[in-house]
């Protein structure tokens, strides 16, 4: 059998936790911040989240050697 091939654009994406859990960044975060306020703006820094239980699969299917 065929090796699997890894997703390139979900690897430039996504990485793995050493626990095995994959972390994502939330979208919108990179650019117009300065009309949003400062509380908002501290709010969003930690921009890192794990991917829900929901989309696991589809994310280890994308990437299934991680």
């Amino acid at each position: 059998m065929s090796k699997m091939k890894t997703r390139k654009a979900a690897a430039k994406r996504m990485t793995f936790t050493g626990t095995g859990k994959i972390k994502r960044r939330r979208a919108g975060l990179t650019h117009l911040q300065s009309k949003r306020s400062s509380r908002t703006q501290s709010r969003n820094n930690d921009a890192a989240q794990n991917v829900s239980p929901s989309d696991y699969k589809e994310a280890r299917r994308m990437m299934p050697y991680g």
